[in-house]
């Protein structure tokens, strides 16, 4: 038997890093019939209003995943919304994440890595 324990995040969305996110962002509204939340030309997210949302951001380079040929690994990333970075930063270290040298933004959002080695982001905006 598990603990119930308070939650640190929410789940916000799952992004996958691409050479043209409005392509692919296109694709995936219309597969899964899900509309476009927000759109800029580096990142677009499609999704229902307060539920977990997909995103595509601009990767420069980017190499296309040759799965399940290891030459060129899977690349995704998630999304958690936090109601306050710092101490979420703090808790989720606790619990075992590392935190990368560099921060993109990290007034806005925040990069973590996981135990694992999987970055993740967490954010206020999610």
């Amino acid at each position: 038997m598990t603990e119930t324990t308070t939650p640190v995040a929410r789940f916000g969305a799952v992004t996958l890093d691409c050479a043209d996110p409005a392509e692919l962002a296109a694709f995936y509204s219309a597969v899964l019939g899900l509309p476009v939340l927000y759109s800029s030309d580096d990142f677009v997210y499609v999704g229902k209003e307060g539920a977990p949302s997909l995103a595509f951001a601009r990767l420069d380079g980017y190499r296309q995943p040759t799965w399940p040929d290891p030459e060129t690994e899977k690349q995704a990333h998630l999304d958690l919304g936090v109601d306050d970075l710092d101490a979420a930063q703090a808790r989720l270290l606790e619990l075992g994440a590392k935190e990368p040298a560099s921060q993109p933004q990290p007034d806005r959002w925040r990069v973590l890595i996981d135990p694992a080695g999987h970055p993740f982001c967490i954010s206020t905006g999610v």
